[in-house]
């Protein structure tokens, strides 16, 4: 009777488990490197000192990607339907602190998944533009933080996600993909404030790919965690329109064409901080050429040239800035890799420091960094 008793429990258990099929992943990325980084200007207390500047090596965790860890999970509802959960965090390698000391700074979202409808998630996510735009980037393959449009601007390098997120994503049809976002403000009597959405929409097909996305973001210093400026750090790009805007806007598209082992790849943003007087309103254009070559199944060459070119609508000063960057990316395994990359800027025109992203502004129009790493995924 106790067997038959045992057999029949396990039974049930077993049909249980194959009915749910319930997984729960852990992952994560560990990167950390050596950087090298010339005329870095001091800034106590978020105020550039004039004439300042030196040579700066650090060990630095999360360029390349992001070092990061997560848990993401689904159950099968049955019918192709599935419920959906991620929750991600990034931290410091170097240190061990926890991003932004949240438990969960990149994502944490719950939602559906069908196979014939698309997918709804609710929560911490990131935007449109990132998941479908920023895959024409250089920064979005190889490279990361320091690749990326002057601090990161139009968040093509997911600089922050957005919170109260409610976020739609279609299936592929035909190579197309549609996805859009709104996030609530969640303020009494003032719905749009810190309020944000985005839509972009993406063609994949065997070699040609392109696509077009649009972020909208209300109140953008208190929102989101841009890079504003702030204790031994200044944002000399667009730092103080930053902190006047009403909302940042970007328009971004990107396109990509694969002949054999190289991927050429070309984007393109516009980016307004408005004020909503225009008196302190700064708009930026970025372009961006870019290529990834597969010298080996283990060996990557990455290389681009970012042209960015700005109006200051209250002065008319019209700064500009040129960065090449470069990256050769070594594979030890499927999991673990080597890699050397570099990047130089200088600023013309009304431009009068160089900054590279993740970087204080240098003291002059040129700045230029070098890093050596490993990457390791899990």
């Amino acid at each position: 009777m106790k067997v038959l008793l045992a057999a029949s429990v396990l039974t049930a258990m077993s049909a249980s488990q194959a009915w749910a099929q319930s997984s729960v992943t852990l992952y994560g990325v560990v990167d950390m490197g050596i950087d090298y980084a010339s005329n870095v200007a001091s800034s106590p207390g978020g105020t550039l000192v004039p004439g300042s500047g030196g040579t700066l090596v650090q060990m630095k965790s999360g360029v390349a990607q992001t070092s990061q860890w997560g848990l993401r999970g689904s159950e099968d509802l049955g019918a192709g339907l599935s419920a959906i959960f991620k929750l991600e965090n990034g931290f410091d390698a170097a240190s061990g602190s926890s991003m932004d000391g949240l438990a969960f700074s990149r994502n944490a979202y719950v939602g559906l998944h069908s196979e014939q409808y698309g997918q709804l998630t609710f929560g911490k996510q990131w935007d449109a533009a990132v998941d479908l735009i920023e895959p024409f980037t250089l920064n979005g393959n190889y490279g990361g933080w320091y690749f990326a449009h002057l601090n990161d601007m139009d968040n093509l390098d997911n600089g922050f996600p957005v919170d109260n997120a409610i976020k739609y994503t279609s299936p592929v049809i035909g190579g197309f993909q549609f996805e859009g976002h709104y996030s609530f403000g969640g303020q009494a009597g003032q719905f749009s404030n810190d309020a944000s959405y985005s839509a972009a929409a993406v063609y994949n097909g065997a070699a040609f790919s392109a696509g077009v996305g649009y972020l909208r973001v209300n109140n953008p210093v208190t929102a989101v965690a841009g890079y504003s400026s702030g204790p031994g750090y200044v944002n000399v790009i667009y730092g103080n329109a930053l902190a006047n805007a009403r909302y940042q806007g970007v328009l971004s598209a990107g396109a990509s064409y694969t002949i054999g082992s190289f991927r050429l790849m070309a984007d393109y943003s516009n980016v307004d901080f408005s004020s909503g007087s225009g008196s302190h309103d700064l708009h930026f254009q970025n372009y961006e050429i870019s290529g990834v070559y597969f010298l080996t199944p283990a060996t990557t060459i990455g290389v681009g040239y970012t042209l960015t070119m700005g109006l200051d609508h209250a002065s008319d000063m019209e700064p500009k800035y040129h960065q090449g960057n470069l990256i050769v990316q070594y594979a030890l395994s499927k999991r673990t890799s080597v890699y050397a990359m570099a990047a130089y800027q200088h600023a013309v025109g009304a431009g009068q420091n160089a900054q590279i992203a993740g970087f204080n502004p240098s003291g002059s129009q040129n700045q230029f960094v070098s890093r050596a790493g490993v990457t390791h995924m899990f």
